[in-house]
């Protein structure tokens, strides 16, 4: 699933090709994705001018001139492609939206685990999509006190903790395991325990590997891509994520003569962890 890199390097992709455009046709090709599209979808985004392209945690947000907002989201292998040429659809292309300058924005989901829906501006916070999300950990909201705040009565490892989307919003599997390396903390640690200069240096990490992917395009692991087609590439600067039984960046032990040292793979909440034992902490 797109995490806040890949869907924040999306929405600057296609700014360019949507800002100040109006919507001149739409076509959705079947009832419903993970949930139906919303009545009269189509005509309700026909005639439109769009105002601004956003993004709210793993949401894409594109705000129309009359207070219509468009919410996209990618789900497991949702795309989005910008074609300045015709090209037949294929059996996964599931909405085409077309813009004044002859463009086509072209939705794909092969597994349609992805959504589109409709809101408006003034609702759009206490959208039950977005009413119980925490701060954007790439905004002015977002540091040290605020998380710390939000950690202090967690007995949920720290991993759990920031996978849970109303501590922060839009952080995934992958850059947890990442920013938790760059820190030096421990996905075992208990959430209550972050505090301090821990914590100071969890929120500046979070930041930093955020930066970083978003620099990168984003990590591309299977269905993810650019809307002109280009791959992320965060992926080959991994410190841990995926690389169990590798050793790890930062450490001199030798993994083939001791336990210690190397990057494990430990299982929490069902999902993955990659972490270095003699890192972190």
């Amino acid at each position: 699933m797109p995490e806040l890199p890949e869907v924040e390097t999306i929405r600057r992709g296609l700014l360019p090709a949507l800002q100040g455009q109006t919507i001149t046709h739409v076509i959705v090709r079947r009832p419903n994705l993970r949930i139906p599209f919303p009545e009269k979808f189509a005509e309700r985004l026909t005639a439109r001018r769009i105002v601004e392209v956003a993004r709210r945690a793993k949401y894409l947000t594109i705000i129309l001139d009359d207070g219509t907002v468009l919410v996209i989201h990618l789900g497991m292998s949702g795309r989005i492609s910008v074609l300045t040429e015709e090209k037949e659809p294929g059996p996964h292309d599931h909405v085409d939206i077309r813009l004044s300058s002859g463009a086509v924005v072209r939705y794909c989901d092969p597994r349609r685990f992805g959504l589109m829906t409709l809101t408006d501006e003034e609702n759009l916070p206490v959208h039950k999509m977005f009413r119980d999300l925490g701060p954007d950990p790439t905004g002015n909201e977002f540091n040290a006190a605020v998380l710390a705040d939000r950690l202090r009565d967690r007995a949920s490892p720290i991993k759990a903790a920031l996978l849970d989307q109303s501590v922060v919003a839009g952080l995934g599997n992958i850059y947890v395991c990442e920013s938790l390396y760059r820190s030096g903390i421990s996905p075992r640690r208990l959430a209550k325990n972050v505090k301090g200069s821990r914590v100071e240096r969890l929120t500046a990490e979070i930041r930093n590997v955020l930066d970083d992917a978003i620099a990168a395009g984003g990590s591309t692991l299977r269905d993810y891509q650019l809307p002109d087609g280009e791959l992320g590439y965060f992926q080959h600067q991994f410190g841990v994520y995926g690389r169990e039984g590798e050793a790890c960046p930062d450490c001199d032990c030798n993994i083939s003569e001791t336990a210690e040292g190397g990057i494990r793979r430990i299982v929490q909440s069902g999902r993955s962890t990659f972490y270095c034992t003699r890192r972190q902490r």
